[in-house]
């Protein structure tokens, strides 16, 4: 596992604000497009295979399994006593796997949510004010992006260490950038439609216009880049565990986990395969919300 972070997919921006005449029609096609997404099987699964890690990352200690205590022999097989095999210590793996969804689910979601609001928050106000606002914080996100990914992690884990709210400040200053450079592109495509120029003719203040006119028509792209951030942090989250920079042994967390048995990989395969499929279901089923989403809001 390497820590590379994915890029930011582009979106295209929503439709402007109609005109009262047309905004009921409107809305009735988001509306149905929303009520489009319970018949299609993709979404449904994938947000079916969050909600599970999520049920496991609050409960996993109610169910009695026990991630952190020698329960089998070293390295067994999985089997009806151990689901997912044993560790190198003879720690029940499916309780290593279980528990490991709590700190993936803690760091990504609100590091994801922090860089989508940073990211956001600038990009909606380089859009909207144009000029050296939006050159001064463009020219400073290019040098951001530019930054090889590996070096940067290893410098910001270096400037706020590995506590976990440090950790969450990291993936939010990761991926604010590129946040920022879609919802700015979206914000400019709006930037040109009537109802902006309408606002600005009726004296509006630029919070004031940008809060409820041009805010409306990009929460779409908020909502698609959010979602798209928080599979890439939990890639991101497990990545710095894998290489040492995160969570510490004995903490149950899937990339540590990956990074202590890949020596067993070939003689005891389980031990590195379910922390990986647990990675990749979540990174897999948040891209697949993502683009369904897209998909509805275009």
């Amino acid at each position: 596992m390497t820590a590379v972070v994915p890029g930011a997919v582009e979106t295209d921006g929503l439709a402007g604000r109609p005109s009262a005449s047309t905004s009921t029609g409107t809305a009735r096609v988001t509306r149905r497009g929303w009520r489009g997404l319970l018949r299609r099987p993709t979404f449904l699964v994938s947000v079916a295979i969050l909600l599970w890690w999520v049920v496991l990352a609050v409960g996993w200690h109610l169910l009695g399994l026990q991630p952190f205590a020698r329960t089998g022999e070293l390295l067994q097989a999985p089997s009806a006593a151990h689901w997912f095999g044993t560790d190198s210590l003879g720690r029940d793996v499916f309780a290593r796997v279980a528990a490991g969804a709590r700190p993936a689910l803690v760091i990504g979601p609100f590091g994801a949510a922090l860089a989508t609001v940073v990211g956001g928050t600038l990009g909606l106000l380089a859009g909207y004010h144009r000029g050296w606002v939006d050159t001064a914080l463009m020219r400073f996100f290019d040098v951001l992006l530019a930054l090889p990914s590996l070096i940067f992690l290893v410098v910001l884990v270096g400037a706020f260490g590995v506590s976990t709210p440090a950790l969450v400040l990291i993936v939010g200053v990761l991926f604010a950038p590129g946040i920022a450079r879609i919802v700015r592109a979206a914000v400019l495509v709006e930037m040109g439609k009537s109802y902006v120029q309408a606002a600005r003719l009726q004296g509006e203040s630029a919070v004031r216009a940008m809060v409820t006119e041009l805010l409306p028509n990009v929460t779409g792209v908020f909502v698609i880049q959010a979602v798209l951030s928080l599979g890439a942090a939990i890639f991101i989250t497990a990545s710095l565990s894998f290489l040492g920079l995160g969570s510490q042994p004995p903490a149950a967390d899937w990339g540590l986990d990956i990074n202590a048995n890949r020596a067993y990989l070939q003689a005891a395969w389980w031990t590195v395969v379910f922390p990986g499929v647990a990675v990749a279901s979540i990174v897999v089923s948040a891209n697949l919300i993502a683009d369904n989403l897209k998909e509805v809001s275009e």
